[in-house]
């Protein structure tokens, strides 16, 4: 009795249809790129992997694949993310380094502008003191004659300043701050000298050799005003001072308590 071969929709694909089918779908997969190295071993497993459809090679090589793209993408995303994350924190760096910079040279000109001023203002106020210093009219002097000293060389019959002992020609000082209001032939002064001086009062500097200011003129303490001498109604060379309270002769105060109350020290 013969036996006919089984046919349809129900027969089992050959072996060979089978591995022709897996070899296309590898095949396939092979010439998208998306596989390589994996096809020989799928092909050479194939007895084992294959089950009774014939496609379970493909998909499982498939699935492998896409797993290895997602673990790649997802590798490759998070190495964008820290250089992305890596860059931002430089840039963050730099800016605050910026802004310190920027704070630093700020404070920097802040304090240069602090110290100038502070300077400034000591240079003024070291300047205003010396204005308002007083000084003696011959440094490294005495009195050799004293303030109402009697005697019948003096017209009102007392001295009415007090004498410096001075040989001709020593420089002769304002005592402090003020404007020249005479400058020549004083008479019985001789070539004399009168201040007015910034608080108001006067001072005279008499028989002086020569003259080294004009009317008009401003004077500060300690400037050389002329030198000592000998002219006019005089005795020897020396310097007569006197302190007034007005440009007037007779308006005379004592020098030494004047100049005392100055901080002059004679």
């Amino acid at each position: 009795m013969a036996f006919t071969r089984a046919t349809g929709k129900h027969r089992r694909p050959s072996r060979l249809t089978r591995t022709t089918a897996n070899v296309a779908g590898v095949a396939a997969l092979t010439t998208t790129g998306v596989i390589g190295g994996l096809a020989a071993p799928a092909l050479a497993a194939e007895d084992a992997a294959v089950e009774h459809t014939g496609l379970t090679q493909a998909i499982s090589v498939g699935d492998s694949l896409a797993e290895s793209v997602d673990a790649q993408a997802a590798a490759q995303k998070q190495a964008a993310d820290d250089a992305a994350a890596a860059k931002k924190a430089e840039e963050a760096a730099k800016k605050q380094a910026a802004e310190e910079k920027r704070k630093a040279e700020a404070k920097a000109k802040a304090k240069a502008k602090e110290e100038r001023e502070a300077k400034e203002r000591a240079a003024r106020e070291a300047e205003r003191k010396r204005l308002n210093t007083f000084v003696a009219p011959i440094s490294g002097s005495y009195v050799s004659t004293g303030y109402q000293t009697g005697g019948a060389m003096w017209s009102s019959g007392s001295h009415t300043g007090i004498d410096f002992h001075a040989a001709s020609g020593t420089s002769v000082h304002a005592v402090g701050s003020g404007t020249v209001v005479e400058a020549g032939w004083g008479g019985a002064y001789g070539n004399n000298v009168v201040i007015k001086m910034n608080d108001g009062t006067y001072t005279q500097y008499g028989h002086m050799s020569s003259l080294g200011v004009t009317v008009g003129q401003t004077v500060t303490p300690g400037q050389q005003i002329g030198l000592s001498g000998s002219t006019g109604n005089s005795s020897g060379p020396h310097l007569h001072f006197e302190a007034r309270t007005g440009a007037d002769y007779g308006s005379d105060m004592d020098p030494i308590a004047y100049l005392r109350g100055h901080g002059v020290n004679v």
